[in-house]
């Protein structure tokens, strides 16, 4: 599936990319110390998708981290707070800070440290764009038809300390008749709550759970939230989730609910009708990587799982306890099972263990990323891994700037944050999986989630775990990796002598960072049988002396790309990735800047001058375009799309032009390289039937 996981890189680069000037805000946000911490949460809320509103009433159970005299709860900017109140039924002043999506609530007693409070926020708004995101410009929440979502994310409740916080919930969800909600906890089919006196035989579940709630939090009927009046047209479901988690995404919408049973999994697959066809495949997919992962990991924290359908203008994936959801731009005939994949392993990385810390979350996201590689390797192979792990080891250097170790300086959102937490945490695991061999590694993640289920996971602990298992420090490899920046650049020198036995290889293994230590893998290549050596590389030059039989041919360092290493390769691909990141955010003239740097480390780089062509084009500048596309063809030819798509872009600029013979012959030439990429066959056959006209 080598183009699907280029689609994903693309999807998440998008994602990234609108958030590239948010960093003063997300730094801001990130330097302030978190002075409380929810713990529970009773939710009503009422959707009404025709007109975009949102209408809810939120009990936030919190304790005080700090003696403080305010409170401050993240919240949604499109949603306007009408009244909060204590337990003791006062109003309290409420003030809206819009500048970083939080409501600040006043405390006229004032909170000891280790203090609890319950308040209940009344709220309302229209949720319709991206404007009043906590992260502008992305679309967290959205209130409307066909499918309303609401994910954690969007703080459209509440939130302290995203990510990080732990809570229970219960909710009450009103929305119309013919829409399924779909969150986590309940039944999978979000069945409506059942009153005391109701018989219905499918209630069972439900009521376990909510029994099982109200020993977490007994209610009286002072606090017992009242039942809704019914309103015609209108349903209300009830969810329960009673295990301290990151619960809270809930999505609306007209779905088809196909149910999978496989090997003791139950998903649960909610598709709009256009999609409704693929729900089967797509639902054994996700229990054939919920079933790998088990072998992995240990169980997961349901036997339950709902695959939800998410709009194309939201994140390309997103996850919650028992639940997994993915934009409809990844949902076709072929299986999006990389992005499947990373979002299934959220059940073990973000809801059995969780990062204690902002510092931290390289273990959450770098875990899921590292799970989609193994899921890779399982299902396609050794190759396919390996594709992955170029992918990652990219994102890795692209903003390599701030230590891992050190990412909580920035938010969430931000793409240096996402770019490290997500591809060098998930190397970082690589890495360590080269290191500590695949049986300890493997033993190393099953103790960790058995030892830390459902509690918040920090280096020290995993460290302490890793040296649990491997018998002997590991600090050596995690202060490497986490609290610099950087990776070395291999040099290979060595001199081949014949001895009686057959070759005698002497040599020396060059790199620039003088704190390195690792194991390298050496391949040697010889006349017979090629043969593997591990050195230890330690400082910047170390020595070795290997044997053969055969006469060495050719020796490479690290074929299987187990170290995080600098290349000439990789400089071009970083380059290529913040090029790309310029484009989606219009910086056009940076953006060549960043491809003129990729072709300074290869001149042939078929997909440096691709990407060179497509900004010409969006310029208008169609001569300029048409050399470079000419370029990417005469180039290197890697990877194997850009010549099928340098084709019909040439021939769309033909079309544009009004030479419509030279047209045809590229979209035929297209047509020759049987490279369906993306639809590009489907493309040019389109555009050999009728001319190419581009939009106003």
């Amino acid at each position: 599936m080598q183009f699907a996981g280029r689609k994903l890189t693309r999807t998440v680069l998008i994602f990234l990319t609108v958030l590239m000037n948010l960093v003063p805000l997300a730094m801001l946000r990130a330097a302030e110390k978190p002075r409380i911490q929810a713990r529970d949460y009773t939710i009503e809320a009422k959707v009404v998708p025709q007109l975009h509103k949102l209408t809810a009433r939120a009990k936030v159970k919190f304790v005080a981290l700090d003696d403080i005299s305010i409170a401050i709860f993240e919240l949604h900017n499109a949603l306007r707070v009408t009244q909060v109140k204590d337990e003791r039924g006062t109003v309290l002043p409420a003030e809206r800070v819009s500048q970083n999506s939080t409501v600040r609530v006043a405390l006229p007693n004032g909170m000891s440290k280790g203090q609890e409070e319950t308040l209940t926020f009344d709220y309302e708004g229209n949720v319709t764009s991206a404007d009043d995101s906590p992260v502008p410009g992305l679309k967290l929440a959205f209130v409307g038809d066909p499918i309303t979502y609401l994910l954690y994310s969007g703080r459209w409740f509440p939130v302290t300390n995203y990510g990080i916080d732990r809570f229970t919930v219960r909710m009450r969800i009103t929305a119309p008749q013919e829409y399924t909600v779909v969150t986590s906890g309940g039944t999978a089919a979000g069945a409506p709550e059942p009153t005391e006196s109701s018989d219905d035989s499918s209630a069972p579940k439900l009521q376990a759970r909510e029994k099982a709630a109200k020993k977490i939090k007994p209610e009286t009927a002072a606090t017992k939230p009242a039942a809704p009046k019914p309103e015609p047209g209108m349903k209300t479901s009830s969810f329960i989730w009673d295990k301290p988690n990151f619960p809270g995404t809930v999505v609306i919408g007209r779905f088809s609910d196909t149910p999978v049973s496989e090997a003791g999994m139950n998903v649960h697959v909610y598709f709009l009708k256009d999609k409704a066809d693929l729900a089967q495949q797509y639902g054994e997919t996700v229990a054939k990587e919920l079933g790998y992962f088990i072998t992995l990991y240990g169980v997961p924290i349901s036997s339950e799982l709902k695959l939800v359908e998410l709009p194309d203008d939201s994140v390309p994936m997103a996850w919650a306890p028992e639940m997994v959801g993915i934009a409809a731009r990844n949902i076709s005939a072929k299986v999006s099972y990389r992005l499947l994949a990373n979002a299934v392993a959220h059940q073990w990385f973000g809801t059995i263990v969780s990062p204690a810390t902002r510092n931290d979350w390289w273990i959450q996201d770098g875990g899921a990323r590292y799970s989609e590689c193994r899921y890779i390797e399982y299902a396609a192979g050794p190759a396919g891994a390996q594709e992955a792990v170029k992918d990652m080891a990219v994102g890795a250097l692209a903003y390599d700037s701030v230590p891992l170790g050190q990412i909580g300086t920035l938010d969430t959102f931000d793409p240096v944050f996402q770019s490290m937490a997500r591809d060098k945490g998930g190397m970082v695991y690589h890495m360590l999986r080269w290191v500590m061999g695949d049986q300890k590694f493997d033993k190393l993640m099953r103790a960790t989630f058995q030892s830390y289920h459902g509690k918040p996971l920090g280096l020290k602990e995993l460290e302490k775990v890793a040296e649990e298992v491997q018998g002997e420090p590991m600090n050596w490899f995690f202060s490497q990796w986490l609290d610099s920046t950087g990776a070395p650049e291999f040099k290979n020198k060595y001199t081949v002598f014949r001895i009686k036995k057959g070759f005698r290889v002497v040599g020396q293994i060059q790199q620039d960072l003088d704190l390195f230590r690792m194991p390298v893998q050496l391949k040697i290549d010889t006349d017979g049988k090629s043969e593997d050596k591990t050195i230890d590389v330690v400082g910047t030059n170390s020595s070795y002396t290997i044997e053969t039989f055969g006469k060495p041919r050719r020796i490479t360092l690290d074929p299987n790309n187990w170290v995080l290493k600098n290349s000439k390769d990789l400089r071009l691909r970083t380059a290529i990735l913040r090029g790309q990141q310029l484009v989606q955010q219009g910086n056009l003239a940076e953006s060549l800047k960043e491809f003129q740097k990729a072709i300074e480390q290869n001149k042939n780089s078929s997909l440096a001058h691709y990407r060179i062509a497509e900004v010409f084009y969006l310029q208008k500048n169609y001569q300029a375009a048409a050399n470079a596309y000419r370029d990417s063809l005469n180039g290197d030819g890697e990877p194997r799309w850009t010549e099928v798509w340098s084709h019909i872009q040439l021939g769309k600029i033909f079309d544009i032009s009004g030479q419509r013979e030279r047209a045809l012959s590229e979209y035929r030439q297209a047509l020759q390289t049987n490279d369906n990429t993306q639809g590009a066959i489907d493309e040019a056959r389109n555009h050999v039937a009728t001319p190419f006209k581009r939009a106003e």
